[in-house]
């Protein structure tokens, strides 16, 4: 990886000049390890202007230096002391209960099977997350139904193939077909033995979504912030080299906290006091959206979110308007819900969140907004207030007109220099052989 520049805080040159100073909060009003951090950045960003020599720097660079001097070994422990992992031979069901029960959507999947001396590549095979269970069920449920069907009709009543003769049905009254299939096969495999039977290991192919890329504690901020945009991790786990365990794991909430509590130093205001359309965001269309009608089935919704590839979807009116959010990870509704309200695969967008709002009591279903005129800071404290990751562009008659992610965010705070990673990636994701999501 590309080698950081010699960058000395205001802390550390005061070090050398009247020795060290005591340590002090922030201000009497507020101070957390986020805050911290960003005076970590404030002291580089003003040492970067005071510099002649790299005065002359852009904004991107400057925030490029800022990040890239700082080790993510200082990143706040994000479940604090005690990190959960699940065994690679526990079941399905299981891995379910242990996120449910720890109130998480994901964790690093332990290869029970490896050495004690094993090096942490070896060591951890993935991390599975209620998105990866859901593509698992959908994928399962719809070869279940074709398998019902037949693989050639299933193909038919969804349109891919065309069948030939008398007993061709209209489009939609097969397509309808089609899906009350794929719906029955669904609503089965939560309870079923091959739910309960299947082990995290065997679904190792849909780690694709998340496979285990992890930091090392001497890897820096830049790094991090490229692997959570450009390169698409939901979560990086922190790995100490020489214990061969993990020592934190970094996620989008806890990246968009760390920016929430930034607010007011003057490197962030330089940045955050920035519009939306200062910065051509949103960078997605409303032509690019996928979304479903809340009168759609729920299922329709997890279903379009596997074959897109997309985390979430907006759920919109009769008048197109957004009305809510279904997020892939939500399917956790279906699988922790007790047999007598598990009916959730018949129910449509509309009433699936309604009921996960009634039986969870969370409001994660509601749908956030904003307009092209919203700042950066805007976004932030408002994703981090409402514990998101994604925010909906709306115009001034309230029609969608776009999506803003964190990875959106986080692309125009930093980007990558030639040849950073370098050799990064070799080995470090070795995909498994039944690899297919």
């Amino acid at each position: 990886m590309q080698a950081r520049r010699e960058i000395r805080t205001r802390e550390e040159r005061r070090d050398d000049e009247h020795g060290p100073v005591p340590e002090t909060p922030l201000g009497s009003a507020r101070w957390s390890p986020e805050a911290e951090i960003g005076m970590r950045v404030e002291d580089i960003w003003d040492s970067l202007e005071q510099s002649p020599e790299q005065q002359q720097l852009s904004r991107g660079d400057k925030l490029n230096s800022c990040f890239d001097a700082i080790p993510v070994s200082s990143f706040p422990q994000t479940f604090g002391s005690q990190l959960v992992d699940i065994p690679s031979d526990a079941t399905l069901a299981e891995a379910v209960d242990i996120l449910s029960r720890n109130r998480i959507n994901g964790a690093p999947v332990r290869n029970v099977d490896a050495p004690d001396d094993a090096s942490w590549i070896d060591r951890y095979i993935g991390i599975v997350e209620f998105a990866g269970i859901a593509v698992w069920l959908l994928h399962q449920s719809e070869a279940g139904a074709g398998a019902a069907l037949g693989a050639d009709e299933l193909a038919a009543k969804l349109g891919t193939v065309a069948l030939e003769g008398p007993k061709a049905q209209p489009p939609a009254a097969a397509s309808m077909e089609a899906e009350a299939a794929v719906a029955e096969a669904f609503g089965s495999l939560p309870s079923s033995e091959l739910f309960k039977r299947t082990k995290v290991k065997d679904i190792s192919g849909s780690f694709r979504w998340a496979p285990f890329l992890a930091l090392q504690s001497s890897d820096t901020f830049l790094t991090m912030l490229l692997l959570l945009s450009k390169y698409r991790m939901k979560s990086l786990p922190v790995v100490d080299i020489g214990e061969g365990t993990i020592s934190n794991i970094i996620t989008q909430a806890a990246v968009v906290h760390m920016l929430s509590e930034c607010v007011g130093l003057s490197w962030f205001e330089d940045w955050g006091t920035k519009t939306l359309s200062d910065l051509g965001l949103p960078i997605m269309k409303p032509s690019r959206l996928v979304k479903v009608r809340e009168d759609e089935s729920a299922l329709k919704a997890f279903r379009q979110m596997r074959k897109r590839g997309v985390g979430g979807i907006p759920v919109v009116d009769g008048a197109d308007k957004p009305m809510g959010s279904i997020m892939i990870k939500d399917v956790k509704h279906l699988l922790t819900a007790s047999e007598a309200n598990r009916d959730y695969r018949t129910l449509t967008a509309k009433e699936f969140i309604a009921s996960a709002r009634q039986s969870s009591g969370e409001k994660q279903m509601s749908i956030i907004t904003c307009t092209g005129d919203d700042t950066v800071k805007d976004i932030i404290l408002r994703l981090d207030a409402e514990k998101r990751q994604r925010i909906y562009v709306v115009d001034a008659e309230g029609n969608l007109d776009g999506l803003i992610t964190l990875r959106d965010i986080i692309a125009k705070l930093v980007y990558e220099p030639p040849g950073y990673f370098g050799d990064f990636f070799n080995g470090v994701i070795p995909m498994p052989q039944n690899s297919r999501v």
